[in-house]
């Protein structure tokens, strides 16, 4: 009874979580990248699935801040279970877009233009202030958490109840079997009591 109640618990939660997942899915497909940031970042929290991480710096990426963007793609990457070596070139694609649009907002700013990593000289930002496109469309840009396999029903006889109702009806038989007297030891009528008989 306790793992039924577990189990309908689970069902609500997962199923709050889905309608939370789809509302956050919705916002994004419409640009509504604060309202679908909000909703990822609770469901992350809720439930700690790498796969928030990336939607959230998906989030972030459409809403020009690009340190939030980087800092939870590389959480993303650090957290995601085996990703795909496409899964990783694209997080990958979305950092430097990212590291791009900042080396962009601090040339506009009039600070100094950031060095190439390897000290060599200064990199060129690009002349256009505007984030840049990202590689996708926005609306299949966000990704839906697995949900866990559905368990598994034990065999019939591997449940508690199986066997209750076995036992059950074994006592219900024993008892049947006492009370027609299947167990008592009966004499012999013809036999008089004072006398030994044979055959």
């Amino acid at each position: 009874m306790l793992a039924g109640v577990l189990a309908m618990l689970a069902t609500r939660t997962a199923m709050a979580a889905d309608q939370r997942e789809l509302k956050a899915r919705e916002a994004f497909a419409a640009q509504r990248y604060q309202d679908a940031l909000d909703l990822f970042a609770k469901l992350y929290a809720e439930t700690l699935h790498p796969i928030y991480l990336r939607n959230i710096g998906r989030c972030y990426q459409n809403l020009g801040q690009p340190d939030q963007a980087i800092s939870s793609f590389r959480d993303y990457l650090r957290k995601a279970k085996n990703p795909t070596a496409d899964e990783t070139n694209e997080i990958e694609g979305y950092i430097k877009e990212m590291e791009e649009l900042k080396r962009q907002k601090a040339s506009a700013s009039g600070s100094t233009p950031p060095t190439d990593p390897s000290g060599s000289a200064p990199v060129t930002p690009l002349p256009s202030a505007s984030p840049p496109p990202s590689s996708g469309t926005t609306a299949s840009a966000v990704l839906t958490a697995p949900q866990p396999p559905p368990e598994e029903t034990p065999p019939l006889y591997a449940r508690w109840w199986f066997w209750a109702i076995v036992g059950g009806v074994v006592l219900a038989g024993v008892g049947v079997a006492f009370a027609t007297g299947v167990f008592t030891k009966t004499e012999d009528a013809s036999c008089p009591m004072d006398r030994t008989c044979g055959p």
